[in-house]
């Protein structure tokens, strides 16, 4: 007998997706709740919903954390995402504060912390899986819509709800606020891309990449502040995880905080992305490993502010390009780094040591790695930062 791996049910029904193309002009449905903003055109962009022709619990639809948790290939998450639509009109970034049916229906969609089931009235019908194509976007139905109507009242935290209405609270101070609070990643992302948080001035929709980045961002660095005083981990400690064709291995070492991360597809060695920050805050956008960078780098300030300690870290990504054949999302990222630091670290007395155990779960050489690392050409040889202050 199969067993859904999802809900864990025998024959499950609910959670396989049954391909049929159609047209449809309307539809009601639950939103997992997810919302989008693009970016193309910005400051005038598309803005929407995305909800299956489903009522019920359908967060599994775009949880990036189930869908590690559970494990599932990249053709099962096609396969979920082919259930939704997105519903969108085009808009001003800052036509938010206007408050139109539209932008507070999304707004509701975005701060509920369950299911939202909405009713949508679309312009004109469109052909609903037209394709079964196994490489398609993680948004691939989409219909502008006449309307959004709300069929029954979001569930919102307490602290969302209080931080939304303070409209003389900073988004940065709101986005802290908010994971203080156990307020996930995923949902303070999604508050801050429907331009809830922040001075009421300041206010606007942000592109749902931007807003990723940004709420990773703004949450290590908070963390950095404490963590850059703590003392220096004792022992080289090595972490790994891997899932769809991403092995990724945390490298630390006993020094000042500093942070590199390359990444290399397997297939073709000679291409790599690289991006590298010293004791020093960074200033500039890491523009070669893009998004995947401050996921990283979140993931490592949670692990070092919960052992009250501070690390060099080396971040080692290796793509399978046979496996990862889609981008599935900087969430996926993150909660694999998340997965890594859940375990215990490796402990090794030297660097050689570590080096040859990474070596061992690789399928390229190590040195195409530690050859491109800053980190690694200067362990043990550049002078330590403490040394400036000695008298």
């Amino acid at each position: 007998m199969a067993y859904c791996r999802i809900c864990g049910k025998q024959d499950c029904k609910e959670h396989v997706f049954q391909f049929q193309a159609r047209k449809i002009d309307s539809f009601s449905g639950s939103s997992p709740p997810e919302i989008f903003i693009g970016k193309y055109n910005y400051p005038n962009v598309n803005i929407g919903v995305l909800s299956p022709e489903e009522k019920g619990d359908t967060s599994f639809l775009s949880s990036q954390e189930l869908w590690h948790e559970k494990k599932l290939t990249i053709s099962e998450i096609l396969d979920l995402r082919k259930k939704l639509i997105f519903g969108k009109t085009k808009s001003n970034v800052k036509k938010v504060l206007e408050k139109t049916k539209f932008t507070s229906a999304m707004q509701e969609i975005a701060m509920s912390s369950k299911s939202l089931a909405a009713e949508f009235k679309l312009n004109k019908p469109i052909e609903k899986n037209k394709e079964n194509d196994s490489h398609i976007p993680l948004i691939s139905n989409t219909a502008y819509v006449k309307s959004i109507t709300l069929e029954e009242n979001p569930k919102i935290d307490r602290k969302v709800d209080y931080l939304v209405n303070d409209i003389d609270s900073k988004s940065q101070n709101s986005i802290i606020e908010l994971e203080k609070n156990n307020i996930s990643t995923s949902t303070i992302i999604k508050i801050l891309s429907a331009g809830l948080l922040g001075l009421k001035s300041n206010r606007k929709l942000i592109p749902t990449r931007w807003s990723i980045t940004a709420v990773d961002d703004i949450l290590s660095k908070n963390k950095l502040k404490k963590i850059k005083l703590n003392q220096e981990i004792s022992s080289i400690q090595l972490f790994n995880a891997y899932y769809l064709g991403n092995h990724y291995e945390f490298l630390l070492l006993p020094d000042k905080f500093s942070f590199e991360v390359i990444e290399i597809n397997s297939f073709f060695p000679d291409i790599s992305w690289h991006d590298y920050e010293s004791f020093f805050p960074r200033k500039n956008y890491a523009i070669n490993v893009t998004g995947a960078y401050y996921a990283n780098r979140l993931a490592l300030c949670e692990y070092l502010e919960k052992i009250q300690r501070q690390a060099s870290c080396l971040v080692i990504r290796e793509i399978n390009p046979n496996i990862y054949t889609q981008s599935m999302g900087v969430g996926i990222l993150r909660q694999l780094s998340r997965e890594a630091f859940s375990k215990a670290p490796e402990t090794f007395s030297t660097l050689n040591e570590a080096l040859t155990r990474i070596q061992s779960r690789l399928n390229i050489h190590i040195s195409i790695f530690t050859s491109k690392s800053k980190i690694i050409q200067d362990y043990g040889k550049q002078k330590r930062l403490d040394s400036w202050f000695r008298y």
